[in-house]
């Protein structure tokens, strides 16, 4: 029997521990899709302990901050909201989740958080609700006095070199400001352009989101479409001086209905003086920005990011309770992938297609967008179409291999630009070690089986690559 978590923890063969430990494991991190707060960042925030920093809490406006998978474990335990989201005792809360992450064997929140402890707290001992007390106050005590243990020396000990941020177009920016003029700070944080509140035509909180985006280029009000495409634009180009090099897009499915401007801004006046839109309105404005949208970026050298495939908020009570972000979405079916391809294809037919990386929570659509990515690849970076990293609910051992099997299968793995966290937690740098494991396991796999050369040359240019150094190609990071 293997020991719990040891060294070579998911390494199941001597070229996989091989791979790992010489090549992988060192290299840096690109971090290049995170909820992370900047502000935190810059003021260099220390929590208080471990419940703070895993579980999280309520921010002054009334919204949560924390990790939504971790509520998802204990709400599947039967634990009572007030100990997950509530104001119940820190240590109580933990606690709850010690004793709820017994249950989640086969769940990779066990690895993970097991993972963080190990590495930025040095404890190897499993939690459970026997240990629970001790971890506490030994995590508190480091927490709150150990240099190593604030945001900026936890971002540093992590080795992460590159931080992108997921910010509104309205947003002013100041924490990015303030982090590119202290010196101080190692790591590089840049802002990520998620216009997803001005795409979202038919969603509640459209028309005042208008408002706010025309206050934010200096206008008055915002009357057309092409205003609307005018302004985000000012805005990328204000991202830019900022250091942006992502954009986000968060839908639901990904629409192509190619209308005139005169029926995308007859749907955008519909939407504006509050009247529902048929799909076919909703859609063609949706296109219109995204294909708008898709041109600025490859203008400006911005990758394009589409997730898709999830319904939010499915708990009507808890959402009215809760909010958004708090655990109540699911993986969703959306056959879009005529419409994906078509929304490339008009891009790539002007020579205005920026890179691309399209991640969709459907595992069966890992197959249908490394194809579409195939159509589309040229000359400007290897894997210009990415397939996306295995994301959110597919962030398990499964997904990723599913995700990787595709890609080898379909396209080039060795270009794949690798893991991020898309996580709200800063100890969370630990998935790109889960990751870096599971891929190193993969590829050694591959050799041990015969299905590839044992060329060290050859296999250590693919697991950087993966690691890190296609990222920081792609992105554009020195």
């Amino acid at each position: 029997m293997k020991q719990f978590m040891d060294a070579d923890f998911m390494l199941h063969t001597e070229t996989a521990k091989h791979l790992f430990h010489d090549y992988a494991e060192e290299m840096p991190l690109i971090d290049y899709h995170c909820h992370i707060s900047p502000k935190e960042i810059y003021e260099n925030r220390r929590y208080n302990d471990i419940t703070e920093v895993w579980l999280g809490g309520k921010n002054p406006d009334g919204s949560y901050f924390g990790d939504h998978y971790k509520w998802r474990v204990m709400r599947s335990n039967g634990v009572p909201e007030e100990l997950i989201t509530g104001d119940a005792d820190p240590k109580e809360k933990f606690r709850a989740f010690a004793g709820a992450l017994t249950m989640a064997i086969g769940n990779p929140m066990y690895h993970w958080c097991h993972l963080e402890l190990k590495k930025y707290f040095g404890i190897t001992t499993p939690l459970t609700p026997e240990t629970a007390d001790a971890i506490y106050e030994k995590t508190k005590l480091m927490l709150q006095n150990d240099e190593a243990l604030t945001v900026r020396g936890i971002i540093e000990s992590s080795n992460v070199k590159y931080v992108g941020t997921t910010d509104d177009p309205v947003d002013t920016l100041e924490w990015h400001e303030k982090i590119a003029a202290d010196s101080s700070i190692p790591f590089m944080v840049c802002p990520s352009f998620r216009p997803d509140k001005a795409i979202n035509i038919s969603k509640p909180g459209f028309r005042e989101y208008i408002a706010k985006l025309a206050a934010a280029v200096g206008k008055s009000s915002l009357d057309t479409a092409d205003d609307v495409m005018a302004a985000l634009d000012d805005r990328i180009a204000f991202f830019k001086k900022h250091g942006c090099r992502a954009s986000d897009h968060g839908i639901d499915y990904v629409p192509f209905v190619k209308r005139d401007s005169a029926f995308v801004n007859a749907a955008f006046k519909k939407a504006m003086a509050g009247e529902v839109l048929t799909r076919e309105e909703n859609d063609a404005y949706q296109t219109a920005i995204l294909l708008h949208l898709g041109r600025t970026y490859k203008k400006n050298d911005i990758v394009m990011e589409i997730h898709y495939s999830c319904t939010r908020n499915v708990n009507a009570k808890m959402f009215e309770k809760e909010g958004p972000d708090t655990g109540f979405d699911i993986v969703a079916k959306s056959s879009c992938g005529d419409e994906l391809a078509a929304l490339l294809s008009e891009l790539d037919y002007t020579d205005e297609l920026p890179k691309t990386i399209i991640f969709s929570l459907d595992a069966s659509d890992f197959n249908v967008i490394t194809t579409i990515a195939g159509a589309f690849q040229n000359a400007d970076v290897p894997g210009k179409i990415q397939t996306g990293a295995a994301w959110w609910f597919l962030d398990t051992r499964d997904g990723m291999e599913q995700q990787m099997r595709s890609l080898g299968n379909l396209g080039l793995l060795g270009n794949f630009v690798g893991m991020l966290t898309d996580s709200r937690s800063f100890l969370s740098y630990t998935r790109h070690d889960y990751f870096r494991r599971i891929a190193c396991n993969l590829i050694g796999d591959f050799v041990e089986n015969g299905e590839y050369p044992d060329d060290e040359a050859a296999l250590a240019k693919i697991v950087k690559g993966i690691s890190y150094e296609n990222a920081a190609r792609y992105f554009n990071i020195k």
